[in-house]
């Protein structure tokens, strides 16, 4: 049991780093986060529609020239689509049968978790573009200014982590006793 754990660690530091690293230093994309570990962690209901969001958009890329092929012979028709695109709906659905496997639902998953980062800086700039809108609405409209506190809450609120597998992810600082 022990070796699994060592080599699983091992799996999730130092080979997701490395890969997350080259494609973040080599190709300028967003930073990435590496999987917390092989083994899957409990996410909530929304984090695991995202996952398949993740998941159906990869399969529907791999199989882009089928689905293209079967919609090209399903325009402008309606009761004979089924007769007249059986075989290139069998293609298309054979296609998304064989790229739909588990292997491919790991990596929709490790890519979800890769790109934790870039999702949480578009969902911080969009709550304080929400925040600085309703100060220029209530200025504008002559409306008396929020509450200091509760904008102090909200814009503490932006800066917590996101919450994966029931608990959220420890900051750099923080050590195990605690914050």
């Amino acid at each position: 049991m022990a070796t699994q754990d060592s080599s699983s660690s091992q799996t999730s530091n130092g080979g997701g780093e490395r890969r997350g690293g080259s494609a973040a230093q080599g190709q300028g994309q967003a930073e990435r986060l590496p999987m917390p570990s092989r083994n899957p962690l409990p996410l909530s209901a929304s984090q695991e529609a995202q996952v398949r969001e993740v998941f159906n958009a990869r399969v529907r890329k791999l199989c882009a020239d089928e689905i293209k092929a079967f919609a090209d012979c399903a325009r402008n028709r309606t009761f004979s689509i089924p007769f007249a695109c059986r075989r290139l709906s069998t293609a298309m659905n054979g296609c998304m049968a064989a790229h739909a496997t588990p292997e491919e639902h790991d990596r929709a998953r490790e890519d979800w978790f890769a790109t934790r980062l870039e999702r949480a800086r578009e969902r911080e700039r969009r709550e304080r573009r929400r925040i600085e809108q309703e100060r220029f609405h209530r200025e504008w409209w002559g409306l008396p200014e929020r509450d200091p506190d509760e904008v102090r809450r909200e814009l503490e609120k932006l800066g917590r982590a996101e919450r994966v597998g029931g608990v959220r992810r420890r900051d750099a600082g923080e050590g195990k006793d605690g914050p």
